[in-house]
């Protein structure tokens, strides 16, 4: 027992045990245009992206910039913040979840809106048809809470983790849409989608193919 005890101390006197770090990918704050920023808000090259999620450019964009640019975020050299331009109710609605999900939720919501796009842009479309009629006199919030149900864009916030309430919660007032809409209204300086800004500088009409070089030359890693 004697020489049990010694180990026992040793091992209360240890270090604790830090968890590791989050990588700058999966860190998200909100920021005062009403957007968020994910990663290192002190990271050298800033990256602003305009986009609408049932843009069909954006998903492009989104997939081709998807491992270069997560790297460069990971690396600590490029934050990226997010404004939506709404174009349409459906936008409306991916948006507002979108915000609605939390910083601790909204990079994997993000990133799963533009993979599922085709997915659940055409199941909103198909759920419309059988219903439009019957939530026409509905409340509007009611008919963007119905929309989010029926087009499946509930079911990816919560498995992107959204928390439920904050779900529930999103469209009980109209404090969360207003302020998607407020952000959206701030955007209109640009043309079009997907448009973006590099330490403030606006760039439009690119890919990610002609992106990348201007962030490589603006020190992104």
């Amino acid at each position: 027992m004697m020489r049990v005890l010694p180990l026992i101390a040793a091992l209360l006197l240890a270090a604790p045990i830090v968890a590791a770090p989050r990588p700058w990918t999966a860190v998200a704050a909100p920021v005062a245009t009403g957007s968020y920023l994910i990663g290192n808000p002190r990271a050298r090259v800033k990256l602003v992206e305009y986009v609408s999620y049932t843009c069909p450019h954006c998903a492009h964009y989104a997939e081709q910039s998807d491992q270069p640019l997560g790297a460069m975020v990971r690396s600590g050299s490029v934050s990226v913040e997010v404004r939506n331009q709404v174009h349409d109710g459906l936008d409306l609605v991916a948006a507002t979840l979108a915000r609605c999900a939390g910083p601790a939720a909204f990079p994997r919501l993000h990133k799963a809106l533009f993979a599922q796009q085709q997915q659940w842009f055409e199941r909103t479309a198909e759920w419309q048809q059988g219903n439009a009629a019957r939530i026409s006199a509905w409340p509007q919030l009611a008919q963007l809470k119905a929309m989010a149900d029926g087009g499946g864009l509930t079911a990816i916030a919560l498995a992107a983790g959204a928390p439920a309430g904050a779900i529930d919660a999103c469209f009980a007032t109209d404090a969360q849409v207003k302020r998607v809409l407020a952000a959206s209204n701030a955007t209109s300086q640009v043309a079009g989608t997907p448009a973006f800004e590099i330490n403030g500088r606006l760039i439009q009409n690119v890919d990610w193919a002609k992106l990348e070089p201007q962030l490589r030359a603006a020190g992104a890693k």
